[in-house]
């Protein structure tokens, strides 16, 4: 007869077995689905702004968003267009050199400090260099060596008053017939505005400088800023990719700007920076651009007309943008960055952006920043 005190007491039993559960347990890789949660500062880094100034404080609110949330850049105007007033940012070379090394010397992360320069009267830096001819009238083009000469002067200039972005040149066509066609549009052949824009994109490159082609897919011929509307169905054509298209295969694009325009070939319902088949569709899969990609001003009457923030957020980022552009030039709003923040915040514990889709661009910010963007900051510190 087995003696009752060799037997396993049943308290004893049942500890132990929920003790080894418990252990197992523990030892198990957390699920793959865990959400994903990101920093404010995370997130800044999809932020390039507008503010107004030609010098910056501790006291600044540009400032104040750079510290407080990682901005990942400014964006520089000389003309306001809400105050229709000149010397927005931008006042003379010394002067703007040490703006932009205030930029750099608040930042954590180095910045993208940008402008829309392509030679016309229209661009940010005419004013100041008057001297140098605009590269964008039609009696240039016929001269490839003076076009490399202007594009390395201003390159050159980029360095000395401390700018590393330049978002040019401008990759849609004119119309064969169009005198007058909107500052910027080099051509209606797609092969000379190829060419063109090789020869520019080969001075900026020299000089390691980031330019950023653009508007993908295109705006039409005589689009303004200002306009609240611009569809370019009926003028657009297979032609309008054919830079994009040969200046991917020959050379590193490292970043491309998007267009606003409603164009019913590609998408029927969302204009270009909200289109997914636009963005992620035809330039990412089809024409294969793993860059970053940048919004057009978010703050365009073309958009504000028409969309909240939060729409404007929620397609652009899900349609593919990387960053967003906020110029603060078409209205002013201080609070842009923290709105900004707080609606992707919104989005995502919604789940109407999924935490992947935030991280693979802020992997190509990333990779940005360390490719171009960080040497050139280090020479203003």
């Amino acid at each position: 007869m087995i003696s009752s005190r060799n037997k396993f007491p049943p308290g004893i039993f049942y500890v132990s077995l929920f003790i080894i559960i418990a252990l197992f347990a523990c030892d198990q890789k957390k699920p793959e689905t865990e959400e994903k949660s990101f920093t404010d500062k995370q997130l800044g880094q999809m932020l390039v702004l507008g503010f107004r100034g030609t010098e910056v404080t501790n006291d600044s609110s540009i400032v104040k968003d750079i510290k407080k949330r990682n901005l990942g850049g400014v964006i520089l105007y000389d003309f306001d267009h809400l105050s229709q007033t000149y010397g927005r940012n931008i006042d003379n070379p010394d002067q703007l050199l040490q703006l932009n090394s205030s930029l750099v010397a608040y930042s954590s992360t180095p910045p993208i400090i940008a402008v829309e320069n392509d030679g016309s009267t229209n661009s940010p830096l005419y004013t100041m260099y008057s001297d140098l001819n605009n590269i964008f009238s039609t009696t240039q083009f016929s001269d490839t060596t003076k076009v490399r000469l202007y594009a390395r002067n201003f390159a050159q200039e980029f360095m000395v008053v401390g700018l590393n972005t330049n978002l040019h040149p401008r990759l849609g066509l004119k119309k064969q017939t169009d005198d007058a066609p909107a500052p910027g549009l080099i051509s209606s052949n797609p092969k000379k505005v190829t060419n063109i824009s090789n020869i520019i994109l080969d001075e900026y490159d020299t000089e390691k400088l980031l330019s950023v082609p653009k508007y993908f897919p295109g705006y039409s011929a005589h689009y303004h800023p200002a306009d609240s509307t611009d569809d370019v169905t009926d003028s657009w054509s297979d032609n309008f990719l054919t830079p994009y298209k040969e200046l991917l295969k020959h050379r590193t694009i490292r970043a491309i700007q998007t267009s606003h325009s409603m164009n019913s070939n590609i998408d029927s319902v969302w204009l270009g920076t909200f289109s997914s088949a636009t963005i992620s569709g035809l330039l990412r899969d089809s024409l294969g651009f793993d860059g970053v990609i940048f919004s057009d001003d978010l703050q365009k009457p073309i958009i504000t007309s028409k969309y909240d923030l939060e729409t404007s957020i929620l397609q652009s980022i899900n349609a593919g943008v990387d960053i967003l552009v906020f110029g603060n030039n078409f209205s002013y709003d201080q609070e842009i960055a923290s709105r900004a923040i707080a609606t992707i915040q919104k989005l995502l514990s919604e789940g109407k952006i999924k935490p992947e889709t935030i991280q693979a661009s802020l992997d190509r910010i990333d990779k940005l920043k360390q490719d171009v963007i960080a040497e050139l900051c280090t020479c203003l510190n």
